[in-house]
């Protein structure tokens, strides 16, 4: 039964209201069938009485016959129906689309808070500081609307108070890290001095990475107009200067998106590319409602039991990628994070002819 029906709200109640008019109407007109309608008696041709005399005295002797008896316009189910007047099908017809059009606002009215709330609802994984919702309609619309500005009100806080601790925290552990290098280098001994210094630098990077990523989180980037292409061709340039194996084909047009998230993102994808796979290709498709920009590399892939875990904080997949060849597990975890905050998707896939393939879907604006 449940396939048969509309998915939304809206659909279903005014589906309702709309089948509950037509039975009201229907029983109405059966019960004006009976009203206007009697059972037809007709009795044998042997039975009726004689004609009449058609001498005049007789006929004015004659009793008087009944009156006369409007013929029945159709026989439905054994009665004699008598077609309703003009006037009482208009009436039908207007009071139908009165009630069709009540019940199609009132379903409309009646689905609306909760159509707002859904919005509302997955605008606030990307953005904590959207505008809270009205607190309009019905009592229970309002309830809801209040006990869910109520619950982002709390989450925002909750996550400038996490922003606090991590300012607090990166302060604390950068003063002890200045201190050792400061201290490393007084040391007489290369080769204890060059150990120190890298465990000091992978330190300091397992830290910023970790902050970076936390930080990413509670961001609340503008979302402006931006050029993909010209962000994609500035960093090929970059990465080519820097000596790397980078292309980049295709065109898009100006996205409405948020840019440091987004250079964020891609910034990372490129990395991890040219890290593990030492060649990047970078391709764009664009369409009217979706923009999708790939980069494959060279590198050995990702078994396929392990593509979902491989975008937890701090996974490392130690076959193909340990520390020994730079990253500490965060890269792809913050792509993600911040493809989610530009409303985007972030997907990985092995190439058919080797390699690895990131996938960053954007959806344009309507």
């Amino acid at each position: 039964m449940k396939r048969f029906l509309p998915d939304t709200i809206f659909a279903r109640l005014f589906l309702m209201v709309l089948m509950a008019i037509m039975i009201s109407h229907m029983m109405t007109f059966v019960l004006l069938l009976a009203f206007f309608g009697e059972r037809q008696h007709r009795p044998p041709p042997e039975h009726r009485p004689p004609i009449a005399a058609t001498d005049p005295a007789q006929e004015a002797q004659a009793p008087r016959s009944r009156p006369f008896r409007r013929q029945p316009d159709m026989i439905i189910a054994g009665y004699a129906v008598r077609t309703p007047p003009p006037g009482f099908w208009i009436s039908v017809a207007s009071q139908m689309f009165a009630l069709t059009i009540a019940a199609l606002f009132g379903a409309r009215m009646l689905a609306r808070p909760i159509q707002r709330l859904g919005r509302a609802a997955a605008e606030l994984g990307t953005d904590l500081n959207r505008p809270p919702i009205k607190e309009t309609g019905t009592a229970e619309a309002r309830q809801a609307a209040r006990v869910f500005n109520q619950m982002q009100q709390r989450i925002r806080q909750s996550v400038e108070e996490r922003g606090r601790f991590l300012a607090a925290v990166s302060h604390d552990l950068r003063t002890p890290l200045t201190r050792m290098k400061l201290r490393v280098e007084r040391l007489q001994d290369d080769g204890i001095r060059d150990k120190l210094r890298e465990d000091i630098a992978e330190m300091a990077a397992m830290l910023n990475a970790t902050l970076s990523y936390l930080r990413d989180e509670a961001s609340a980037e503008p979302w402006q107009l931006m050029d993909v292409t010209a962000l994609l061709e500035s960093m090929v340039e970059d990465a080519v200067d820097a000596g790397e194996d980078v292309a980049v084909s295709g065109h898009a047009e100006a996205l409405l998106t948020r840019p440091v998230a987004l250079r964020r993102c891609l910034s990372n994808l490129l990395q991890n590319a040219l890290r593990y796979g030492h060649s990047a290709q970078i391709g764009i498709a664009d369409t009217s409602a979706l923009l999708t920009i790939t980069i494959k590399d060279a590198g050995p892939g990702i078994p396929e039991d392990q593509m979902k875990a491989v975008f937890e904080p701090f996974v490392r997949l130690e076959n193909s990628r340990n520390r020994s060849t730079g990253g500490v597990g965060l890269g792809l975890a913050i792509a993600r994070e911040a493809a989610t905050q530009c409303g985007g998707t972030l997907t990985l896939e092995n190439a058919p002819g080797g390699g690895l393939m990131a996938r960053l879907a954007l959806k344009r604006a309507a």
